[in-house]
C-alpha cells in the first residue's frame, strides 16, 4: 500500500502545475489527498480483478469485471423437528461460473417440506422469456414464475428475459419479431407504380386530345361552326384545358419544396382562368341572341372589350387568394408516420386548410355562376346547342368537384393526391367533351352541317 501511495504522488507530481506556492493551500492539499485515494482505489481494483486462486479448501477465489467477488454459493434448508429443534442441510450449490446448465445444482430428496409445499418448484415456471417479449409477474405466485408478453406497437427488446421494451427512432419500425427496429417504407405517388404510371398516362392521353381538338379547330377556323363560337375564346380555353392536364403531372412524383410550394396555386389560377373563359363564352352566347335586332343596345357588347373583362376579373379574385396562401402559410415537405404502421408517407402538408377550401370554393362559386347563366339561356335558338353544351359541361364539372371533397377527406397519404388528380382529370374531360366534342364530330363526319346556310337555317 505504501509503494502505491509512493507511486501516485511521483505521478500526479508530473502532472501538477509549475506553481508549487499554491500547493500550501488547504484546498489544494484536499485536492490532492482526494486524488491520491482515487488513483490508488483504481490500482487496487485493477490488481483484484486480475486475482484467481484456490483457497486451502478447495474453493476458487476470483472477481469478475467489476470487481465482485465470484463465489459458489450453497443453498442451505432450514428443518425444524417435532420437539421444536432445528437444523440447517446443505441441499445444493450455486456455481457461476459452471458450464451453462450446471450452474444450479439441488438434491431435492434432502429438502424438509413445510405441509403446505410438498414438491419442489417445477423449473417450466420460470422459462426464459426471448428477445421481442417482456416479463409480466405472476401476481400471488413466486418470482420465478411469470408470464411473456410481446411487445406493443412501436416497440422492441433485443434480449432475453428483457422487463420493459423500447421504441424505435422516427424512422423505423419493429419487425415482425419485435427484436429489431427496421427502416420505415417510404411511400409517395410514383411513377414508377401502378396508379401513379396509369394517372400520369391519362394526364398525357388528354392532353393529346386537347391538342388535336385545338388544332382542328385551327385548321378548320374559316368555317361556320368555328366562327359562330368565338374562335379567340375556343382558342383560349383549349389552351388552358391542356394546362389543366398538365397540371397534373406535378402532383406525381416525390414532393419537393417548390412542387409542394407551387402545385395547388397553379392548379387553381389555371382551373378558374379556364372557367371564367367558359362563363365569358356563355355571356358572349347570351348577347349575341339577345341582341339579335339591328336596333338593339346589346351589339356594342359584342366587341372583345366583355370577354376580356370578365376573364381578367374572374381570374383576379382567385389569383390573389393564391398569392395570400404562399405568403402567409405556404406549403411544405412532410415526412408523415402517423397515417400507417412501418410507413413513412412523404406529403405536402397544405399548412393552412382554410386557403385550401377558399380556392375550391371560389372555383366552385365561378362553374355555379357559369352553370346557371347557361342553364338559363339553354333553350336559345343557336345552331349549335352552345347553352346546352355549356350547361352540361358546367353540371359534370360541379359533380364531380362536390363528389371530390368527401372523397379527399376520407382518404389519406398518396391515396389522397390520387383524388385530387382524378377530379382534376375527370373535370377537365367533361369541359373538353361536353364544349368540343359535339363540334368536332360536325366539323370532321357532318361537314353538310358546317355551312353558313345551315347555321341561317337553324336561327331563324
Amino acid at each position: 500500500m505504501q509503494a502505491c501511495m509512493r507511486d501516485a504522488t511521483q505521478e500526479i507530481a508530473v502532472n501538477r502545475d509549475a506553481d508549487d506556492k499554491c500547493l500550501e493551500s488547504n484546498a489544494k492539499t484536499y485536492f490532492k489527498g482526494v486524488a491520491i485515494i482515487k488513483y490508488c482505489v483504481l490500482q487496487v481494483l485493477r490488481a483484484v480483478k486480475k486475482v484467481h486462486l484456490f483457497s486451502s479448501t478447495g474453493e476458487e477465489v476470483s472477481f469478475d469485471e467489476n470487481g465482485d467477488a465470484v463465489t459458489v454459493y450453497e443453498i442451505l434448508n432450514v428443518q425444524i423437528l417435532l420437539n421444536d429443534t432445528f437444523h440447517v442441510v446443505k441441499v445444493g450449490r450455486i456455481k457461476p461460473r459452471a458450464p451453462p446448465g450446471k450452474d444450479v445444482s439441488i438434491n431435492a430428496s434432502a429438502i424438509m417440506w413445510n405441509e403446505k409445499y410438498t414438491e419442489f418448484i417445477p423449473k417450466i415456471c420460470s422459462e426464459t422469456c426471448l428477445a421481442g417479449n417482456v416479463k409480466i409477474p405472476r401476481k400471488g405466485q413466486p418470482v420465478c414464475c411469470f408470464d411473456c408478453i410481446p411487445c406493443s406497437n412501436g416497440k422492441i427488446t433485443n434480449f432475453t428475459d428483457s422487463l420493459d421494451c423500447w421504441k424505435c427512432p422516427e424512422d423505423e419500425w419493429p419487425n415482425e419479431n419485435h427484436d429489431a427496429c427496421i427502416r420505415k417504407v417510404i411511400e409517395f405517388l410514383m411513377y414508377e407504380e401502378p396508379l401513379g404510371a396509369s394517372l400520369a398516362v391519362i394526364a398525357m392521353f388528354m392532353t393529346l386530345v386537347s391538342t388535336s381538338v385545338l388544332w382542328i379547330f385551327i385548321k378548320y377556323r374559316d368555317t361556320p361552326i368555328v366562327k359562330a363560337n368565338n374562335r379567340e375564346l375556343s382558342y383560349l380555353i383549349l389552351l388552358g384545358l391542356i394546362l389543366c392536364f398538365l397540371c397534373s403531372l406535378i402532383f406525381i412524383g416525390k414532393p419537393t419544396a417548390i412542387t409542394c410550394l407551387i402545385r395547388q396555386s397553379i392548379f387553381g389560377i389555371i382551373f378558374s382562368t379556364s372557367v371564367s373563359l367558359v362563363l365569358a363564352k356563355t355571356i358572349i352566347v347570351v348577347i349575341a341572341f339577345k341582341a339579335a335586332r339591328p336596333d338593339s343596345k346589346l351589339q356594342k357588347l359584342l366587341g372583345p372589350t366583355v370577354p376580356k373583362l370578365v376573364v381578367c376579373f374572374c381570374s383576379t379574385g382567385q389569383f390573389l387568394i393564391c398569392v395570400l396562401w404562399m405568403l402567409s402559410s405556404p406549403s411544405f415537405v412532410d415526412y408523415n408516420s402517423k397515417y400507417a404502421n412501418g410507413k413513412i408517407i412523404i406529403e405536402c402538408n397544405e399548412h393552412n386548410v382554410i386557403c385550401f377550401y377558399c380556392m375550391l370554393g371560389y372555383l366552385g362559386g365561378l362553374a355555379l355562376v357559369c352553370f346557371v347563366v347557361a342553364f338559363l339561356v339553354r333553350n336559345v335558338p343557336d345552331t349549335f346547342n352552345e347553352a346546352k353544351f355549356i350547361t352540361f359541361s358546367m353540371l359534370v364539372f360541379v359533380s364531380v368537384w362536390l363528389s371530390f371533397i368527401p372523397a379527399y377527406l376520407s382518404t389519406q397519404g398518396k391515396y389522397m393526391v390520387a383524388v385530387e388528380i382524378f377530379a382534376i382529370l375527370a373535370s377537365s374531360a367533361g369541359l373538353l367533351g361536353c364544349i368540343f366534342l359535339p363540334k368536332c364530330y360536325i366539323i370532321l363526319l357532318q361537314p353538310q352541317k358546317n355551312t353558313r346556310k345551315h347555321l341561317i337555317g337553324r336561327i331563324q
